[in-house]
């Protein structure tokens, strides 16, 4: 996210910057546009006959490429290299991201600082493990080996439960919801 400049001395670095910060904007979108095409491009050469009916909750590639009735070798590879490149390269991000963060919590001056930050960056990372564990197992595998019930799965774990913890694990860090919570449910007040 970009920060103001006056904010926290973490969010005084360029990469922070309102310039920089609208150019990774526009190249995220440029680089997903790019993929959509060349994707689509390939799906428009497959013929498909016989039941035209996706087994997954999303109109995704791998099961499109079931209903093919011409070769989808070409595809399986893109698709491979696509989700590849883009999976191990937000993963490697988001490590980097969290080396800066662990690296600025360990110049923090106090012990109580830093046990509260590591709290919350560790309950953060448990739900980007999630995340990313489904979607290397959803889109990381070959065609061949491809299970619209695991599928299902994964696409429900990446697209459901990663973006329902991450905010319920942030609210329940809240004074006053904890509070709020130990009204409602006496069992909780210790």
């Amino acid at each position: 996210m970009c920060a103001p400049r006056r904010s926290l001395r973490l969010f005084t670095s360029p990469f922070f910057s309102r310039r920089f910060c609208t150019r990774r904007a526009a190249g995220v979108w440029v680089l997903c546009a790019f993929n959509t095409a060349i994707h689509t491009g390939l799906m428009l050469r497959l013929h498909f006959c016989g039941p035209n009916v996706i087994t997954h909750f999303f109109c995704e590639v791998p099961p499109l490429l079931l209903l093919s009735c011409s070769s989808t070798y070409v595809n399986s590879v893109m698709i491979v290299l696509a989700d590849a490149f883009y999976g191990i390269l937000n993963f490697l991000m988001t490590i980097v991201s969290y080396g800066f963060i662990i690296s600025s919590i360990l110049k923090m001056r106090t012990t109580e600082g830093k046990k509260k930050a590591f709290s919350t960056c560790s309950s953060h990372l448990i739900v980007v493990c999630m995340y990313y564990t489904a979607v290397f197992y959803a889109y990381i595998s070959p065609v061949s080996s491809y299970s619209a019930e695991k599928s299902k799965l994964a696409g429900v774990l990446y697209t459901m439960l990663s973006p329902t913890l991450n905010p319920l694990i942030y609210t329940l860090r809240n004074k006053e919801v904890k509070a709020a919570l130990r009204k409602l449910f006496p069992v909780f007040r210790n």
